[in-house]
């Protein structure tokens, strides 16, 4: 029943800017950090921006001044706003939950099915 659910994926043109959602399922009872990864073709899964509950941030170097990350933790919610989008090959953006199920003491980690975000010049 755990489920996380992207939205906000689609083309966009060099410069501009797009806003990524997830959402993930009250089936998760608690959420340590929320985040996004991105993996580009024939390449490991990267960090892009993770939050946590306490509201840390961390950004991949490439990222910096340009996205930020944000969550609203009473709707299982994050948010990355993507500022000043560079064309590049396009990857696979994944939404990523680290948390725990009801009354389950190891922490889980959960993927969404993936989104794209293809620049044009």
């Amino acid at each position: 029943q755990v489920q996380l659910v992207e939205s906000g994926g689609g083309l966009v043109q060099a410069g501009g800017s797009l806003r990524l959602s997830c959402v993930a399922s009250t089936t998760i009872f608690r959420i340590d950090a929320m985040g996004w990864y991105r993996q580009a073709p024939g390449k490991q899964r990267e960090l892009v921006a993770t939050i946590t509950n306490s509201g840390n941030t961390n950004y991949a170097d490439s990222v910096k001044g340009r996205f930020s990350i944000s969550r609203d933790n009473a709707k299982n919610t994050v948010c990355l706003q993507m500022n000043r989008l560079k064309r590049e090959v396009t990857g696979v953006d994944y939404c990523n939950v680290k948390g725990y199920l009801f009354r389950i003491s190891q922490v889980m980690v959960y993927w969404g099915q993936g989104t794209q975000v293809p620049v044009t010049t």
